[in-house]
């Protein structure tokens, strides 16, 4: 399902993303997306996220975030951990509009951050896994902003350091 400048958009948590609007703008109004939505902030990412791109963002949802040890959240959103809050969203970072018919199954991407994710797909299933052997599911695939594009999915990947 591509249409190359097809205005519809696609529901995600409870809300429609649409390609007029920027990434981080259509992220605030996804339910889903409250925890990353709250560290892009904390990180002093959004003027960057808002920013020409193109960028490919892969947004863990709350659920992933839940996934992290207790207190994690709460602990890289602190003021002084803001480094490692950073490095850790710029990993779910890639330069450019990767469509997820553009990620091919072996392929390697270079994050924002500068370390690597592997992309693995099974038929439509696009999953990614990181340098820690972390591996996430992509959920729900090609939500385009004006910025880039995002794909949504179910946990967080951790970079290396």
């Amino acid at each position: 399902m591509s249409g190359g400048g097809s205005s519809a958009g696609v529901m995600v948590g409870g809300a429609m993303m649409t390609p007029d609007k920027d990434i981080v703008d259509n992220a605030v109004n996804s339910t889903d997306h409250t925890t990353l939505v709250a560290a892009v902030k904390a990180a002093g990412l959004v003027e960057t996220m808002k920013g020409a791109g193109p960028y490919t963002v892969f947004a863990p949802t709350n659920a992933a975030f839940d996934k992290l040890p207790a207190g994690t959240v709460n602990t890289l959103v602190m003021p002084e951990n803001k480094q490692k809050l950073t490095t850790i969203l710029t990993y779910h970072v890639v330069p450019g509009r990767l469509m997820a018919a553009d990620l091919k199954d072996g392929q390697t991407l270079t994050t924002v951050q500068g370390e690597t994710l592997t992309v693995h797909r099974m038929g439509d299933t696009v999953m990614l896994h990181d340098t820690k052997g972390g591996m996430a599911n992509v959920t729900i695939p090609n939500v385009v902003s004006k910025n880039g594009v995002t794909h949504v999915i179910d946990t967080v990947l951790m970079p290396t350091k």
